[in-house]
């Protein structure tokens, strides 16, 4: 496996660029799923838990280079990588590598949507595809995610979450009453009530 050093993350975002002329149709989005190139390696590029892009120890400060790389992250059963069709490299993530950082409530009860928008630009509608779920973590404070896309998740910010506590309705559910959120005419949990 190769490292790729600093001067191949300006070749890594020429590379990830020409690949988001690839879109796939319909989602504005390269097919990274399609693709298996025949090198890999790694880079030091760490995604930190509060949806921070490192590389090599800086911050990337560039909004558009952290947008452009986002566009070219897989997850795959050995990890998380950027992928262009001629490279992958396995990046770090500590937590989640979104941060869902807005949430916007549409519609009347049994037939509301809510939309996240994440750091890095994506908007999502939590539904059957774009489910919510909540961990809980060691200190046993809520740990909340949404799925993006393709086993993609992004952390729920604190306030958002906050939000989302504030709509929330009381249901009995197998698990004893919980409260919970509905959109996309799914319903998800997220505590005891």
């Amino acid at each position: 496996m190769t490292i790729a050093g600093p001067s191949d993350l300006e070749g890594l975002a020429r590379a990830a660029q020409d690949a988001g002329k690839a879109q796939a149709p319909g989602r504005g989005l390269p097919p990274v799923h399609l693709w298996n190139p025949a090198h890999s390696g790694e880079i030091d590029i760490v995604i930190r838990t509060d949806g921070r892009w490192v590389h090599e120890g800086a911050v990337i400060s560039r909004e558009a280079l952290v947008r452009l790389f986002s566009t070219v992250l897989r997850k795959d059963p050995d990890g998380f990588h950027l992928v262009t069709p001629v490279e992958k490299l396995r990046i770090t993530v500590e937590d989640a590598p979104f941060v869902a950082v807005r949430v916007d409530r549409e519609g009347e009860t049994g037939g509301e949507t809510l939309t996240f928008l994440t750091n890095v630009g994506d908007a999502v509608v939590a539904g059957p595809d774009h489910a919510i779920r909540v961990e809980t973590a060691e200190d046993g404070e809520p740990r909340p995610y949404l799925h993006v896309r393709r086993g993609l998740e992004a952390l729920i910010a604190r306030p958002v979450f906050y939000e989302l506590v504030e709509m929330a309705e009381a249901r009995d559910t197998p698990d004893g009453r919980r409260l919970g959120v509905g959109s996309g005419g799914a319903w998800f949990a997220l505590g005891p009530a």
